[in-house]
């Protein structure tokens, strides 16, 4: 019979065994290709065993390299799945055992391929004219939709029937141009995930070189010092490689060739009959091969190899005058007296015998007249030759200016400029100027929109041929971006160090700007870096600025500020004082390290002291910028110091030597109040003089109108005769010596009686005033 007791047993245990529950988590599993993933199996209650199947439904054995399991308590277990592969998708199922209680829970493992960009290269190159497939493998599971952009928009392929996009998603572009060149966006999307990558691709397209030659035939003048120039316009991306052969030989840079920058004029120095013939101009780049040939036409001067004078009688029939020359070509010779020309139609009187070497004879029936015969030996005159820079770069709205500058003999050329066959300027171009001088022409152009760059053709013509020579206005582009090389940050600036940009848009670059902000904020924009804080990190771009405007930023560089320290030492100047034993010390303010500056330190001693005697210190605030040591002893070496303190401390000091100059022979320093005392006996010493004079002066007058005074006293005179005896006395005296000038001016005894007489007027002198008064 069953007892109670085992009945409650049996429903304990069967209570228990249907209370055991297995959970998996997380419960769906959605792997990307080649990621890492875990699965914990957690059971309610203590489990003995927890074991994993794999999709295959065999037991998942522990410590596998690509799959592990790992018993984490009495009631868990975790799968791991590293790196997954398409082979590890499937059902994967947990099993949680404990005598005879089981259960179990299943996770649907799904292994899919995000984007992913097996090749995409950048950047890709392709020769214009080419079929060009611009490579972007992507794939992604499932697989994903490909759209091209090309400059940020998308390529509407109905529109232009070149672009079409592949199978394999490559975009081909058919008869490719330069105006395709720019950056092309390869872009992936999968819908079911609502996944998006993309790859931004550069094209570049090179243009096989073209040359342009506008003169195939140079002519020179051999053996007078002469260069010969031969020049070949050269045009392709990249910018062609040109190289220069004569009869398969390479021609180097030396004595006898030198070539201008870019290779594209060869100069010959000292032309010489043998450097006549054919010179090739090979221009090279990644696009391919061209060569044009040019030819150097060699003259050779004209040159009188024998000349014959002649003596004659009159009693000689006749003479024979005989004039040899060389030259290339061969030289016109012709012989003249006085203003007249002798022709060969002047037989009966003179024939012309042509020689050997080119000679000329004259012969004359008439030996009674004697002349001096003169050869004559032309050289042909040169067409126009064109220079000037072939390529001119601008932007819109900045006026530049074309040069062609041309050398002719003779010089009266008639130079025309014209575009697409009209000449300029005319009544469709308002933004054209043309300037010339004697030699050159000068076409100035103010861009107003695309349509105004491009080629323009100036044409020179004088009597002995024409010359045309186009000219390329290009668009200016905005610099590449420059390469920071090193940032040395201190505590509150940061010196940069960088790499001029590689592409300056065919401009110069006028200057740099520096980006910089702390690490999560936005940009600011200044010249140079400063006012930063210690112990602080910072993120930096620096970009160029040219005439047409601002290039793209350099890579963000990262570096981080010092903490507080004690300040840079200053940069010290210094300037002997006029005075020569004064000096003025200048200091320009370095980096505070992180803290204002409290004031600066100056210290100095002449180096013959002793090391530990007492030096001369003076201290000035912050704002101070130099001081003056007067009273230095004369021709003495001076040690300078100058220390700069913060609130963390002290620099290290800037230190400067000099020598006081040679003590003058002059005399000393005075002072002010010497100065002062010297200033007032000079004014006293002026005015005694002047009170002399004065005196002297009235003594003067007393002695020749009364007979009195100081003078009168010192002659011997005496002052008691009549004004009328006086008056004859010095009449007598100047009649006697009539080689003297008058002393006085002699005067009637009327008008002396006149002057002396209260009646009339007084006689103006240095104490009469000059008025009446009222």
């Amino acid at each position: 019979m069953v007892q109670l007791k085992d009945i409650f047993l049996a429903l304990l245990l069967v209570g228990y065994t249907v209370s055991l529950e297995v959970e998996i988590t997380p419960s769906h599993g959605e792997i990307s290709l080649g990621e890492s993933k875990f699965f914990m199996c957690e059971a309610d209650a203590a489990a003995r065993h927890i074991d994993w199947f794999g999709p295959s439904g065999d037991r998942i054995e522990p410590n596998r390299p690509d799959i592990t399991v790992t018993r984490n308590d009495d009631s868990s277990s975790t799968l791991t799945l590293y790196k997954a592969g398409t082979e590890n998708a499937g059902t994967y199922k947990c099993v949680a055992s404990n005598g005879d209680q089981q259960a179990e829970s299943t996770v649907k493992v799904k292994i899919f391929q995000k984007i992913t960009f097996t090749n995409a290269p950048s950047p890709q190159e392709f020769s214009e004219g080419d079929n060009a497939n611009i490579v972007c493998d992507v794939i992604s599971s499932p697989p994903p939709t490909v759209f091209w952009k090309y400059k940020g928009a998308k390529i509407q392929m109905e529109k232009d029937v070149r672009f079409k996009v592949l199978s394999n998603n490559h975009l081909q572009i058919r008869g490719i141009k330069k105006t395709d060149e720019g950056s092309y966006t390869c872009e992936g999307r999968l819908m079911a995930r609502g996944e998006i990558d993309l790859r931004v691709i550069k094209v570049v397209v090179n243009v096989l070189p073209t040359i342009r030659v506008w003169q195939s035939e140079v002519n020179a003048t051999a053996d007078v010092g002469q260069a010969a120039m031969l020049t070949c316009a050269v045009d392709g991306y990249p910018e062609p490689m040109v190289t220069w052969t004569r009869n398969g030989v390479v021609l180097e840079a030396g004595e006898k060739y030198s070539f201008n920058d870019d290779g594209s004029e060869m100069t010959l120095m000292d032309v010489a009959k043998l450097d006549e013939g054919e010179y090739t101009c090979i221009a090279k780049n990644k696009a391919g091969e061209s060569e044009q040939e040019l030819s150097l036409r060699v003259f050779v001067k004209p040159k009188i190899t024998y000349i014959e004078n002649q003596s004659t009688s009159e009693m000689e029939d006749q003479v024979t005058l005989t004039c040899e020359a060389l030259g290339d070509p061969t030289p016109t010779i012709s012989w003249s007296s006085g203003e007249r020309v002798f022709t060969e139609g002047e037989a009966l009187e003179f024939t012309f015998i042509h020689i050997a070497h080119f000679s000329g004879t004259v012969k004359t029936t008439k030996p009674k007249t004697f002349r001096e015969f003169v050869m004559h030996a032309f050289h042909p005159p040169d067409a126009p030759k064109i220079n000037g820079a072939v390529a001119v770069y601008t932007w819109e709205g900045n006026a530049v200016n074309i040069s062609c500058e041309v050398k002719a003999h003779p010089s009266d050329v008639s130079i025309v400029w014209l575009r697409d066959a009209l000449q300029l300027p005319n009544s469709n171009t308002t933004n054209i100027k043309i300037f010339r001088s004697s030699s050159a022409s000068y076409l100035q152009i103010t861009p107003e929109s695309e349509n105004d760059f491009g080629s323009y053709n100036c044409t020179a013509s004088n009597e002995m041929g024409t010359e045309s020579k186009e000219f390329l206005l290009i668009q200016a582009e905005v610099p590449s971006a420059p390469s920071v090389s090193e940032v040395r940050p201190f505590s509150t600036t940061a010196q940069i160090q960088f790499e001029e940009p590689e592409s300056t848009g065919g401009v110069a670059v006028l200057k740099y700007r520096a980006e910089w902000r702390t690490q999560g904020r936005g940009y600011t924009s200044e010249v140079t870096i400063t006012g930063l804080k210690p112990e602080t990190s910072y993120e930096l771009k620096l970009s160029a600025i040219n005439g047409k405007g601002e290039g793209e930023s350099s890579p963000a560089e990262f570096f981080k500020t010092e903490p507080v320290r004690n300040p840079n030492p200053p940069k010290l100047e210094g300037a002997l004082q006029p005075k020569g034993n004064s000096l003025k010390i200048s200091w320009i303010k370095q980096d505070d390290g992180g803290s204002p500056i409290l004031h600066y330190l100056i210290r100095y001693k002449p180096v013959s002291m002793a090391i530990r005697a007492e030096m001369i210190k003076i201290r000035l605030p912050s704002g101070s910028d130099y001081v003056v040591l007067s009273g230095l002893e004369w021709d003495t070496e001076y040690n300078v110091y100058v220390v700069a303190e913060n609130q963390k401390g002290k620099s290290q000091p800037a230190t400067m030597s000099f020598r006081t100059s040679t003590e003058p022979e002059a005399i000393q320093d005075l002072g002010e109040e010497a100065a002062f005392s010297m200033g007032v006996m000079l004014w006293v010493g002026i005015l005694v003089v002047a009170f002399v004079f004065l005196l002297l002066a009235v003594d003067v007058t007393c002695f020749f109108v009364n007979k009195c005074g100081l003078i009168m006293c010192l002659c011997g005179k005496s002052g008691t005769g009549t004004k009328g005896h006086n008056l004859e006395e010095g009449k007598a005296a100047f009649m006697k010596d009539e080689s003297k000038e008058p002393i006085v001016e002699v005067r009637t005894e009327d008008e002396c009686t006149a002057n002396h007489n209260a009646a009339g007027p007084t006689e103006p002198n240095e104490t009469t005033p000059l008025t009446e008064p009222e």
